[in-house]
């Protein structure tokens, strides 16, 4: 368990949960706490689903500008390395996974929230990237990720002008999924995150894997990867399990094992 980042285990639920008040800015410290939080959780068994929370406050209002100001291009160049590749292992974790967001996303915080699946937000929540107003640019995943998401034009409005995005237009671009009352944040996490606990573990980190390796195909590669992925499953127990009850029980009865 890191100083600043812990993964918390309970009922199948894992929740990565950043804890260094007082907006959980990211220094080096939480990159590396952060990364052996995504490896633990992409390794237990008993995690089936994330959630990444910043508590009731704020998400994660970005990087630690008053540690970066001091760093050189070398040591910057390691640092931004390994933020970059912290939030890729966040972004693979083989299981569903939601952002929590409460208060503030700003800068590599809204880059960690884009490493998720899906993305639950409270009412009152701002995200953006202004690391342009610092003289910078996103260098956790921002100007790809986001403009992956919601396309290039909406993405660059936000790169360009580093403006904070209010919780109803975070909506309509798409940065997250669902709007919630700002005390239900993480409750509603846990609902989503729960519909997964029980589900056949295997297909649902081949379904995750099918749609984010395509992503980054042509058309044609990626279903070649997705019948790779597909008929991979008919070495599951959980494909027999899950077709056996459909045929005898009708659809949605199968109790799955994640084998």
């Amino acid at each position: 368990m890191g100083e600043f980042v812990r993964l918390e285990v309970d009922g199948g639920i894992g929740t990565i949960r950043l804890e260094r008040p007082p907006v959980n800015a990211i220094n080096g410290q939480v990159t590396a706490e952060l990364a052996v939080a995504a490896q633990e959780a992409t390794e237990r068994a008993d995690v089936r689903a994330v959630i990444l929370y910043g508590g009731e406050k704020t998400f994660c209002g970005g990087a630690d500008v008053k540690e970066m100001v001091t760093r050189s291009y070398v040591e910057m160049r390691s640092f931004g390395a390994k933020l970059q590749n912290t939030v890729a292992a966040v972004a693979a974790i083989p299981k569903p996974v939601v952002a929590a967001i409460t208060g503030y996303a700003l800068g590599g915080g809204l880059e960690l929230a884009l490493g998720a699946d899906y993305r639950i937000a409270g009412d009152n929540v701002k995200v953006g990237q202004p690391e342009i107003l610092l003289g910078i640019i996103p260098g956790a995943g921002g100007t790809q990720r986001l403009s992956r998401l919601i396309g290039p034009s909406k993405a660059k409005d936000l790169v360009f002008t580093g403006r904070f995005a209010k919780a109803e237009e975070a909506l309509s671009l798409g940065i997250v999924d669902q709007l919630v009352a700002a005390d239900d944040v993480y409750s509603a996490a846990q609902k989503w995150a729960g519909q997964f606990v029980n589900g056949p573990a295997v297909a649902l980190a081949q379904a995750k894997a099918a749609i984010d390796g395509g992503l980054d195909m042509d058309l044609a590669g990626a279903l070649k990867l997705e019948t790779q992925l597909f008929t991979a499953l008919w070495a599951t127990e959980d494909q027999t399990t899950g077709m056996t009850s459909f045929v005898e029980n009708g659809p949605g009865k199968a109790t799955f094992e994640g084998k």
